[in-house]
């Protein structure tokens, strides 16, 4: 236990440059609180000990803005950067080393029973606002880019952006976890600077033609 409890602390040190000493994380990460106290109603929760668990979790989510049902699965090392309207639902799994801004939420599609939230493998990002929904697997080391809607499987190593998602990068291509998920490619803002171009295009040849006829 007291191991999980350190590596939860440490991990904010590798992915947040603002993070200054230990004693600093524990008083003031609203994430680092949100997965102990996910903990402690998790294990009440596997005990059957249902209200309780769910009284802790609603006192977490007040406390925090960070919603996690006391059913979830997490692995080690979650880190949750200004954890913000995140919310993870009952029958999410989240593997070991994942990321996860604010705004995020692993949710459900609809009424369904049994698995209906998404598993997230190891070394995931979720960047800011990105919504998964439904019971579907994201694939290890694969990148959500921010505001992304994500309604189907991702395979390992991806990169997925847009509305609904969409893989843009998958295997060969290095996706590091870093800050910079605002640089993640996105298909439909080239396919507006395409329409762009095109159109200016045929605005001049609109203006050779005009000049042709006055010519004329």
């Amino acid at each position: 236990m007291w191991r999980t409890l350190k590596s939860d602390v440490d991990v904010v040190f590798s992915r947040d440059p603002a993070a200054r000493n230990r004693l600093e994380v524990i008083l003031t990460y609203a994430g680092v609180h949100a997965v102990w106290s996910h903990r402690i109603a998790h294990w009440f929760w596997k005990k059957r000990r249902y209200l309780i668990a769910r009284m802790i979790s609603q006192i977490n989510r007040f406390f925090t803005g960070i919603e996690i049902h006391p059913g979830a699965v997490i692995g080690e090392r979650l880190f949750i950067d200004h954890g913000m309207a995140v919310v993870i639902g009952e029958t999410c799994e989240i593997g070991n080393d994942v990321t996860i801004y604010q705004g995020v939420t692993l949710g459900g599609t609809g009424k369904e029973k049994g698995k209906r939230h998404p598993t997230i493998e190891d070394n995931v990002l979720l960047a800011t606002g990105a919504k998964v929904l439904g019971s579907m697997r994201v694939g290890h080391h694969s990148n959500i880019g921010g505001g992304a809607v994500v309604l189907n499987e991702v395979p390992p190593n991806s990169t997925v952006v847009g509305v609904p998602g969409r893989v843009v990068v998958q295997d060969g291509v290095k996706v590091n976890q870093d800050l910079q998920h605002h640089l993640l490619p996105d298909p439909e803002d080239d396919r507006f600077t395409a329409l762009e171009k095109e159109v200016e295009r045929l605005r001049l040849e609109l203006r050779e033609l005009r000049k042709k006829q006055e010519q004329e």
